[in-house]
């Protein structure tokens, strides 16, 4: 498995600034937290990178498979934890990456926010840091940039 530091310059900006917002999330420290999603929502692939990690710990959780009870416990924990920190938290939104981290969302069929927003980029830190909790992101990251790799080499 690929070590963080050794991915290339635009990878290793979207797993800096995603263990910057997941680590600053867990401290409810708004400020840093702002700042990162800002970096993510910015930065091509974060999306990806974060739906990819939310995919892996769901899959953890929930290693007899995952039904409609697993996700709405997932929904309604980030929102709960989420909002009584982080300022306007859309449960629609969350709801979305879930679905989309989990492959059955198409965003040409339903009215959601653009998929590089902000708010989804904020979201998109939230939801992974309430399903990670206190564990360190980086095994997550790297198992996520080592996938995203297989797959665009076998796609080629």
């Amino acid at each position: 498995m690929t070590a963080l530091r050794d991915l290339p310059t635009s990878a290793r900006a979207i797993a800096e600034a995603a263990i910057t917002a997941v680590e600053a999330a867990n401290r409810r420290d708004a400020d840093p937290f702002e700042a990162a999603a800002t970096t993510l929502s910015t930065t091509d692939g974060s999306g990806l990178v974060l739906g990819s990690v939310v995919r892996l710990l769901l899959e953890e959780q929930n290693p007899d498979g995952l039904g409609a009870d697993e996700v709405k416990t997932a929904l309604l924990d980030c929102v709960t934890w989420a909002s009584s920190w982080a300022a306007d938290i859309d449960p629609h939104a969350v709801l979305v990456l879930l679905a989309s981290a989990l492959g059955v969302h198409d965003p040409d069929n339903a009215e959601v926010p653009d998929p590089s927003s902000r708010e989804l980029a904020r979201h998109g830190a939230l939801l992974t840091a309430s399903l990670l909790g206190p564990r360190p992101l980086d095994r997550y990251l790297a198992t996520a940039f080592a996938e995203i790799r297989r797959k665009e080499l076998h796609d080629v």
